[in-house]
């Protein structure tokens, strides 16, 4: 659980007993890149990637015990070799089938970055899918819907308590599992605005604009966020909350338990600080 300036991670270990661990936010969510349009969003996305993996990988160790720890080079490669993955599968697999079919059909440019933006879009949802069948994403999944039910229940202002929690919606529409889709939704815009390109171009363009496309989306659901009494971004966030079917599961008692404890220690601390100041 995450607040403006401190972070809160409950696990639950082997034995049963809760672990908690806290940290300040401070690095890049203390820096001024983080207030800057555009370039917070590229900043924010980073650190908070890092973040998740650093406490899943905290949390994997926990279950695992010291002989089978994840950590050192090894982590780091393996991190490589799966964002390396990503960026192919997701972005340049789709571009390199929509250069072809241009090519082969004689498409608009367009045209192809449409056939392109789905292709990406169905690969995006479907790899997701299949992911969350595996026992171990699905209880991951179950977790994330602890989250959000935690979440709308302490913005319901009632008592932070499992029989409580539980009855409230698996869905919210902060969440930034709809970032998926509308980083898609964008590119097929930005990459029409390109124009024809040769299939390398083609490639060599949707790497290195991964970025700007993280930047626009982020700016988008932030406005979006800020804006949702708009009947559009109303309607727009639905697609937000159906993706969230995919990420979240229905929580067992005791994983609400854990998120709960996540959430009050992350309040706790957001709320000294407020007095101290």
């Amino acid at each position: 659980m995450r607040g403006s300036k401190y972070l809160a991670a409950a696990m639950r270990a082997p034995s049963g007993e809760i672990i908690v661990q806290t940290e300040k936010l401070g690095g890049l969510y203390a820096s001024k890149m983080v207030k800057v349009p555009f370039l917070r969003g590229l900043v924010i996305l980073w650190d908070a990637l890092g973040l998740g993996t650093k406490y899943l990988t905290i949390s994997a160790n926990l279950q695992t015990g010291e002989d089978e720890k994840i950590e050192g080079p090894g982590l780091f490669i393996s991190l490589f070799i799966s964002f390396a993955i990503a960026i192919a599968l997701f972005f340049l697999a789709p571009a390199g089938m929509a250069a072809l079919l241009e090519k082969w059909f004689n498409l608009t440019a367009f045209t192809g970055n449409l056939i392109e933006g789905l292709v990406r879009l169905v690969l995006v949802i479907g790899y997701i899918w299949a992911v969350g069948k595996m026992p171990e994403i699905k209880r991951v999944f179950s977790y994330h819907g602890a989250e959000h039910k935690t979440i709308n229940a302490f913005e319901s202002s009632v008592d932070l308590v499992p029989d409580t929690v539980k009855a409230f919606s698996l869905y919210h529409p902060r969440c930034g599992t709809g970032f998926v889709v509308i980083l898609v939704i964008f590119s097929v815009i930005i990459f029409s605005l390109l124009g024809p390109l040769s299939i390398w171009m083609r490639l060599l363009t949707r790497f290195i604009l991964i970025p700007v496309l993280v930047m626009v989306a982020y700016e988008y659901m932030k406005f979006a966020a800020n804006h949702m009494s708009h009947p559009v971004f109303k309607y727009l966030s639905i697609i937000n909350m159906k993706t969230q079917k995919l990420t979240t599961n229905e929580p067992t008692p005791d994983m609400l338990e854990v998120a709960i404890c996540a959430f009050n220690k992350m309040l706790v601390l957001e709320q000294n600080r407020e007095n101290e100041g």
